[in-house]
């Protein structure tokens, strides 16, 4: 009974922390909602109170924003062929994953926020939809949700697993509470071997974690031949065409840089931008703004025209049709220490890649195509501008990237028929008719 009161005592502690620190949370929601304005709305969903009666929803699907709903759309669509009977609940943290969820399934599955980890708010969540089965997409543990979901009798699976070494130290900080509530989970699908030997150290069972690869390279054939014919149309056909994809705010004086180097020998250069976080889209088309550079935008003039230098993508949903626009892709949030975002969306494209030195995030695919020569890395502005203006002028290279990467994401699929293959045991029984 040791570990039992050991346990009792460490969620004790922990979840008196949450709650002393409650206030923070709607400081935190405050903040963001002046950046952006729908952390302002649903506040009732973070701290999971539901105005409707219970939902009963079997699947439960929980990814955090924009990226892991993208990654899981081929998942859910799978799922939901093969057991239409049963309804999904789709969790996000960000009010742009929610978006994502609704732009891709509207009203067929059922979304809300993700409760805070607080013990009465984890507990009402669960009792509102009543899942039999929780699919945690990548990195998202928190323990009073894993305590709860296993003290329901609810397996829980972490898919497509990654764990950085940087996540891992910190994870260590609740060493003790999350081994024990990481020993919960029922199945660790990891993206590699590493992220499997991490889950390990951390505490998740050796009879739990399974490499099954990373479900990016699962991703659904990209159909943008339409898109790309009107973008080229409107914008002219035989410019250079680069985009700067998922940048982050102490980014973009470097990409604003490179495309002004780049168009002092390619001067009809044409800039694609699509920063992270809708609150930097306006902060950005100032930006342009302030250096004489002609801006449009995709909510405005939806579409580049012959003279525009730089085409700012304020909308959601489309930054894989504009890769498929473009010849290059420089992916952001790698050249300030963020760890990168996903490089296999260009890939899929036919896009070269270009990226910044910080990639912990993606240790495993970074190494891969570095590896397939299918990416160069840049350091700052200016080999950022020295990249794009040798790429645009060595069409030969620039092809070969683009082929590299796009045969080593063919190479690398699996992941999803290997992780189906896991999850079907665990449904619930279909009815009977």
């Amino acid at each position: 009974m040791r570990t039992d009161l050991i346990e009792r005592v460490l969620r004790g502690l922990y979840s008196a922390a949450l709650y002393l620190l409650l206030p923070i949370t709607l400081y935190h929601l405050i903040w963001r909602g002046f950046r952006q304005r729908a952390y302002f709305q649903r506040w009732d969903e973070r701290y999971a109170s539901y105005a409707d009666p219970r939902t009963p929803a079997p699947l439960w699907l929980h990814a955090v924003s924009v990226g892991e709903v993208n990654l899981a759309a081929p998942l859910v669509a799978r799922l939901r062929a093969l057991r239409p009977d049963l309804q999904l609940v789709v969790t996000t943290i960000t009010p742009t994953g929610s978006a994502r969820a609704r732009a891709l399934w509207g009203d067929s599955v059922a979304h809300v926020y993700l409760p805070y980890d607080l013990p009465g708010a984890v507990g009402r969540f669960l009792d509102h939809f009543r899942p039999v089965l929780a699919l945690i997409v990548e990195t998202e543990l928190w323990p009073n949700l894993l305590f709860a979901c296993r003290d329901r009798n609810i397996p829980t699976q972490i898919l497509n697993a990654r764990l950085s070494a940087r996540s891992l130290r910190g994870y260590r900080v609740l060493g003790p509470l999350i081994r024990r509530a990481l020993a919960s989970v029922g199945l660790v699908a990891a993206q590699s071997g590493d992220d499997a030997r991490r889950f390990l150290e951390l505490g998740a069972r050796p009879a739990s974690v399974q490499v099954t690869g990373n479900l990016k390279f699962d991703m659904a054939p990209v159909q943008t031949a339409a898109f790309e014919l009107e973008f080229a149309a409107a914008s002219g056909a035989k410019r250079p065409v680069w985009i700067a994809a998922s940048t982050h705010e102490d980014e973009e004086q470097s990409v604003l840089e490179a495309h002004l180097a780049l168009r002092r020998s390619h001067p009809d250069a044409l800039l694609l931008w699509a920063p992270r976080h809708p609150e930097r889209f306006r902060a950005v088309q100032q930006r342009i703004a302030d250096t004489g550079l002609k801006v449009m935008t995709r909510s405005q003039q939806h579409w580049p025209s012959a003279d525009t230098d730089v085409f700012v993508i304020d909308t959601l949903g489309e930054l894989l049709a504009f890769y498929a626009c473009a010849q290059i892709a420089f992916v952001g949030g790698s050249l300030q220490d963020i760890g990168g975002h996903n490089l296999l969306e260009p890939a899929a494209t036919g896009t070269a890649i270009l990226s910044g030195p910080h990639l912990h995030n993606f240790v495993d695919i970074a190494r891969r195509l570095r590896e397939a020569q299918a990416m160069r890395l840049v350091a700052d502005a200016a080999s950022l501008a020295t990249a794009l203006r040798e790429l645009f002028d060595d069409a030969a290279a620039r092809q070969a990237l683009a082929m590299h990467a796009a045969h080593l994401l063919e190479g690398g699929r699996g992941a999803l028929a290997r992780t189906l293959t896991l999850i079907e045991p665990m449904l619930p029984p279909a009815a009977s008719a």
